[in-house]
């Protein structure tokens, strides 16, 4: 049995034996007893996406003074419910003028990096705060201070996702291939801080730790910490002017945003041969869940469970097949982060705290309750589809459109699937063209939906292809009915 104390005391005199999470496995393995008796601390690391991020800042009064109501840095929005000249700078917020381009993430990097950003400031005047516009530019050190704080941080492991979808779907997980063409995971496994101290024996409030190339503090469990699933999460605080890009770097996610990517390091005490036992934990011992982001509800299905071993190996197995798998999280610089901190133990620069309270373990994780539901597709569907079949002539199609009052028709191949679709535009660009075949004019890949799905994700999906309709198929691929954004107007307009 060792304390942070006695470790402590091993680090002051230059003693203290400190191993990475990489590293401790096999140490572990070879002697467990010996392990935990020679290895003082296993230091940990991860560097990946973390939305939940952002950074408070105070910029001083200005002359008239300002009680600041809007303000952008860089054209990125900032919130200013704090007081006259405090701001928090989210890394998710986007530019006004580049949207996701840049945003938060990137105004954190650029302040980190020594670069000036431009300060652009509203207000509405009061008889102590009298001046009602300010621009200016700043750097770091221009500014009183400049705080570091995350709410959500350092997930203990993370879902994989992937797409059954016949569409590619730009999401927080990434890019992901129609028809489960591709897997993408966050996290670092074996070396994840939390993953390490699954039970919080010394992660929780006031630990010390490596964030974003300096020191920093736990200051609590996260947001949506969800310990009883092993999905625990940590909220960080640390000083920004001592920080560095190297480890803070602005991220744009194609089609879906920006964010962050945080450097995280937690020094793991050896306290005894538990704390060994947990700290050997390999990537082959974690598992965790791939769902499938191609059906758009809270609970997505899953499609199978995995290890992180698989999942680094850079292939997968789903339905029989190998499907490339791509990490969120780097590795190199993980692996960075864990050694920086071992030279900084080592170096007596960096010492051990013990937390005045570990993580909560019994927290539940809730979801939101809107007042009223969404409807799905089944609830607005046009059951009795008209449709044609690819041997039939543009002329009789047409005298579908016509007679139906309808903008399109959807084509059925003689064992009732769908083979694709044509609209009244086709029809036109046929007549344009000379065309006189159907199977020449007809839309083969086709936006199609399900009747369990919601009315918003239709909605979302007709904006996205700019289209105005999307046959419902069932899991065969026949048509069982047809909604147009008409059907879906009517019902959001409703609700």
């Amino acid at each position: 049995m060792k304390t942070i104390e006695d470790i402590n005391k091993k680090i002051r005199n230059g003693d203290a034996v400190v191993v990475r999470a990489d590293e401790m496995p096999d140490i572990f393995e070879e002697n467990p007893k010996k392990a935990a008796e020679e290895v003082d601390i296993v230091t940990t690391g991860t560097f990946g996406m973390m939305c939940s991020s952002g950074a408070f800042i105070n910029f001083g009064h200005s002359d008239p003074p300002i009680k600041m109501t809007k303000v952008w840095l860089n054209d990125v929005e900032a919130y200013t419910g704090i007081a006259a000249v405090d701001t928090y700078i989210g890394a998710a917020q986007i530019s006004d003028e580049k949207g996701f381009e840049y945003g938060g993430g990137h105004v954190i990097e650029d302040l980190v990096a020594g670069r000036e950003i431009n300060l652009r400031a509203e207000a509405y005047g009061t008889d102590c705060y009298p001046r009602k516009k300010a621009a200016t530019s700043v750097t770091l050190n221009d500014v009183n201070q400049a705080m570091l704080f995350n709410p959500r941080n350092a997930y203990q492991r993370y879902n994989a996702a992937t797409n059954s979808s016949d569409t590619v779907l730009y999401t927080y997980m990434g890019t992901l291939l129609s028809n489960k063409k591709n897997v993408n995971f966050a996290g670092c496994g074996e070396i994840n801080p939390l993953m390490n101290d699954p039970e919080y024996r010394t992660i929780g409030f006031g630990t010390r730790i490596f964030l974003g190339g300096a020191k920093g503090y736990v200051t609590g469990e996260g947001t949506q910490h969800n310990p009883k699933v092993g999905f625990g999460t940590i909220s960080v605080k640390g000083n920004l002017k001592e920080m560095s890009d190297e480890y803070l770097k602005g991220a744009t996610v194609q089609g879906y945003g920006t964010s962050l990517f945080v450097g995280i390091g937690i020094p793991i005490p050896i306290l005894d041969e538990d704390m060994a036992r947990r700290t050997a934990i390999r990537n082959k011992d974690i598992s965790v869940k791939i769902l499938d982001y191609g059906v758009q509800r809270r609970d997505r299905p899953v499609v199978r469970e995995v290890s992180y071993e698989e999942l680094f190996s850079g292939k997968v197995a789903i339905d029989g097949k190998q499907v490339r798998s791509s990490p969120l999280s780097s590795m190199k610089v993980s692996i960075k982060i864990m050694e920086q901190l071992k030279q900084w133990i080592e170096a007596k620069e960096f010492y051990l705290t013990k937390p005045v309270e570990t993580l909560p373990k019994d927290t539940v994780l809730k979801p939101m309750k809107p007042k009223s539901e969404t409807p799905f597709v089944n609830d607005v569907m046009t059951k009795k589809v008209i449709y044609a079949s690819p041997t039939d002539s543009i002329g009789r199609v047409s005298v579908l459109i016509v007679d139906n009052n309808i903008d399109q028709v959807p084509i059925i191949d003689e064992e009732g699937k769908l083979a694709g679709i044509v609209t009244a535009w086709d029809l036109t660009k046929a007549i344009a063209t000379k065309k006189t075949r159907l199977e020449d004019i007809m839309t083969t890949k086709v936006i199609t939906s399900r009747k369990g799905e919601y009315v918003d994700v239709v909605a979302r999906r007709l904006g996205k292809h700019q289209v105005n309709s999307t046959p419902v198929v069932d899991d065969d691929r026949k048509v069982i009915g047809i909604v147009t954004s008409s059907d879906i107007n009517k019902v959001l307009n409703r609700r």
